[in-house]
């Protein structure tokens, strides 16, 4: 079974890199749930494309009023 490091690195077995897709290099991302699980998730280009389209854009308002007006809803 595999142990965390001293620097606190994980390797992932062979079998479940090759299940999931994940070769060297690969940048991935990391989410801890309330019960203290691990979920890991490799990142694919383009999987978020068209997630914000419906959002239309005001190029009157500044960074800090887009913000604030975020921060308000």
């Amino acid at each position: 079974m595999p142990k965390v490091s001293a620097k606190r690195q994980i390797t992932l077995p062979i079998k479940q890199c090759r299940l999931a897709g994940i070769k060297p290099g690969d940048e991935y991302q990391s989410f801890v749930d309330s019960d203290g699980r691990i979920t890991i998730v490799k990142k694919v280009k383009g999987a978020a494309k068209g997630l914000l389209k419906h959002i239309k854009a005001d190029a009157n308002l500044t960074d800090q009023q887009s913000m604030q007006s975020s921060l308000a809803e």
